[in-house]
């Protein structure tokens, strides 16, 4: 059997694909990686809210799904639109790597808490908006481009420094140039930030899902990320809305019995494009497991009402206005 994986062609897009065929081998699957170019690599003298949010790194691969040219697409979760087509489905998601958004620079002693005004590069509307909001000082400039095309960019010093995602430049092995980790308080994350993510579609054999699940899935992962998930479906956010949210699951007890309690917590939010108006929910459930052993398949309901459920309190304290204004200034 051979599973074939439809990426991007990106270096860190390919270092996915090849996490993922790593993770096959150890089922002994072989696999066949198939790249594929998508509306967001082609279209990069425009800001991502001015190409449309859905689908803009995924459209082309969900096309190759349904014609079988691949078996699988491997996407960063965070890139994933909130609602897919009732033809495809995610079967998996890794062990999500540390959520921080870093602040990437050659100059190792810049910092976003010096207070000293510098310029910094990102195509993210949420990280714009909450730089507007913490560090009005600091001068935004737009930076579209794969990981290494924005790092050209900096050294050709079209900006001091960059905010990226760290689970992206820790895979990619530039860890010396994280000049300051930001803090999930402030910088809460992308929705599915730090995970990768597999697609499929609906009619893909059985034992293929089986075996990629075995392989790649992570259920503590997931369980967040259905609750992120479920939150920003609620919320219609996309690429261009600046929408956060950040679920974690915690082991509180194993008790007698071996049942073991968890606390499953999310924080989830929407911020003005100007950063002026910020509104931040937190709600949390507690999960009884009958053994130690996850998974907690059985409580994925309930994930997806914590995400809604802090969605419908945002929406209710002023973020139906807030999406509102955006829309509009998007138009």
């Amino acid at each position: 059997m051979t599973i074939k994986i439809g990426t991007r062609g990106s270096k860190l897009a390919l270092w996915q694909a090849h996490y993922i065929e790593d993770k096959l081998k150890t089922q002994g699957i072989d696999s066949e990686i198939v790249i594929i170019e998508t509306k967001g690599d082609k279209i990069l003298d425009r800001a991502l809210s001015k190409i449309g949010s859905k689908g803009v790194f995924t459209e082309e691969l969900e096309e190759q799904l349904r014609s079988g040219e691949i078996d699988i697409a491997v996407h960063s979760a965070k890139d994933l639109q909130s609602e897919l087509s009732d033809d495809l489905e995610i079967i998996a998601f890794t062990e999500r790597e540390k959520v921080n958004d870093v602040l990437v620079s050659f100059d190792k002693n810049l910092s976003l808490k010096s207070g000293k005004s510098f310029v910094v590069g990102t195509s993210s509307t949420r990280r714009v908006a909450m730089l507007r909001a913490y560090y009005p000082s600091i001068k935004v400039v737009d930076m579209r481009g794969n990981l290494q095309t924005r790092l050209r960019k900096l050294e050709e010093n079209q900006c001091d420094a960059l905010i990226l995602a760290f689970a992206g430049v820790h895979r990619m092995g530039y860890d010396d140039l994280i000049a300051e980790q930001l803090s999930v308080d402030d910088f809460t994350p992308a929705v599915g930030q730090g995970s990768v993510a597999i697609e499929a579609s609906k009619n893909l054999d059985n034992q293929k899902v089986s075996i990629v699940r075995k392989a790649c899935n992570d259920e503590k992962t997931e369980i967040c990320l259905i609750a992120e998930r479920a939150f920003l479906r609620k919320l219609q956010g996309g690429c261009s809305i600046p929408v956060f949210g950040n679920a974690f699951l915690n082991q509180l007890t194993i008790n007698t019995t071996s049942v073991a309690d968890y606390q499953l917590s999310m924080i989830g939010g929407i911020i003005s494009l100007d950063g002026k108006k910020i509104i931040r929910e937190k709600e949390e459930i507690e999960i009884t497991q009958s053994s130690t052993q996850f998974p907690l398949r059985h409580s994925y309901a309930h994930a997806i009402q914590l995400g809604e459920k802090i969605a419908e309190k945002v929406l209710v304290s002023g973020g139906d206005e807030i999406l509102k204004e955006i829309r509009s200034e998007l138009k």
